[in-house]
């Protein structure tokens, strides 16, 4: 495929550093004293303004929002304008906050949960899409009696856009179940289906919606920006089981979730992202020959798909796919600065992969 060239006129090869060090504006307007938040949505919004505002309208039917107990803090990373940003900034009980770089989403989530209070935090996709009176269910299930203090991460049940259940949660990715899961549908690969109606304990939880106590959010220094896209939200769970916190699922409360990874098509740049994602995590929590192994297949892999882009004269597509064979060769050496450049490389080409799905939630 042919990458497109980023709206914002980044040129691809821009390294790391120049990209983050995008000045931030926030847009809010004076409103009243409120009373204290219990509840903090954070939602990261990327090309995406239509489904994040009919995201944000759906939240703020909930009571919660209309008193001022939860509060919704969209953080934009790095989109071209809209007028639909200075929209919802006018809205009670929404804060705006706009980045001129794509600082990826950990970055970003943990920029949006610096600027809000409360005890617990919702991340939430804006290409999901809630019911009437969500946020006041969330809170009801964060005040719960029954709720151990021990519980840092609640996920929820997610469904797909014909209403069937979408994986969700699962166990943490080993070298094995990488290697198992290459012969299972990409839906299964990562998540567990979550049959059944009960709550139990998980050991990780999707990112895409993910209630998080911030008394543990805090203690793990938020989510790690080492990781762009995907597999920080695996990350957390660990490193919080490793401090003694626990993951729950509780499928009493569900969200849509339309377009979830495996349902979309993967483009060479998103796939560079992905793979980053993965050999990171790989890097982080798995033996280092499990991981030089992972390394090595990605490469192979990698060199395969450019071979094939090269004969099909899809030239930049061959160069991204070039980018990852270095990406790999940059992560196994602990090359770290060149790594970040790559991954910027690749998310100069993100702008119209992420706006295909804006405005389709409906």
């Amino acid at each position: 495929m042919a990458l497109a060239i980023p709206p914002d006129g980044t040129p691809p090869h821009a390294p790391a550093a120049a990209l983050s060090r995008g000045h931030e504006l926030t847009l809010a307007h004076r409103r009243a004293s409120a009373p204290a938040a219990r509840l903090a949505v954070v939602v990261v919004n990327f090309c995406q303004w239509r489904n994040t505002a009919r995201l944000v309208q759906q939240l703020r039917r909930s009571a919660a929002v209309k008193t001022g107990v939860a509060t919704i803090q969209v953080v934009d990373n790095g989109s071209p304008s809209h007028p639909l940003a200075n929209r919802l900034a006018r809205m009670r009980g929404v804060t705006v906050r706009k980045v001129n770089a794509n600082l990826g989403f950990a970055a970003a989530v943990n920029r949006g949960c610096k600027l809000t209070t409360g005890p617990w935090v919702l991340l939430l996709n804006p290409d999901t899409t809630v019911t009437d009176g969500f946020l006041d269910d969330v809170l009801g299930l964060a005040t719960r009696n029954d709720l151990p203090v021990d519980v840092g991460v609640v996920g929820f049940r997610l469904l797909n856009r014909d209403g069937t259940p979408q994986p969700s949660a699962g166990s943490f990715p080993s070298f094995g179940r990488t290697v198992a899961g290459l012969f299972l549908a990409r839906a299964r690969r990562k998540c567990d289906l979550n049959p059944g109606g009960d709550k139990r304990a998980v050991e990780w939880a999707t990112g895409g919606c993910f209630l998080v106590r911030r008394e543990c959010f805090e203690q793990l220094s938020g989510l790690d920006e080492s990781f762009f896209l995907y597999y920080e939200d695996v990350d957390f769970c660990r490193r919080a089981a490793d401090r003694g916190w626990r993951v729950w699922f509780d499928p009493a409360l569900e969200v849509t979730h339309h377009w979830p990874l495996h349902a979309r098509r993967v483009p060479p740049p998103l796939r560079l992202v992905t793979r980053h994602a993965l050999l990171t995590y790989a890097r982080r929590h798995w033996a280092a020959w499990q991981a030089n192994l992972l390394s090595g297949a990605v490469w192979l892999e990698a060199g395969a798909r450019e071979l094939a882009a090269t004969v099909r004269g899809e030239t930049e597509a061959a160069r991204c796919f070039g980018q990852l064979r270095r990406l790999v060769g940059d992560i196994t050496s602990g090359r770290t600065r060149e790594a970040a450049a790559r991954i910027r490389y690749a998310a100069a080409f993100l702008h119209p992969i992420a706006a295909e799905q804006d405005g389709r939630t409906s």
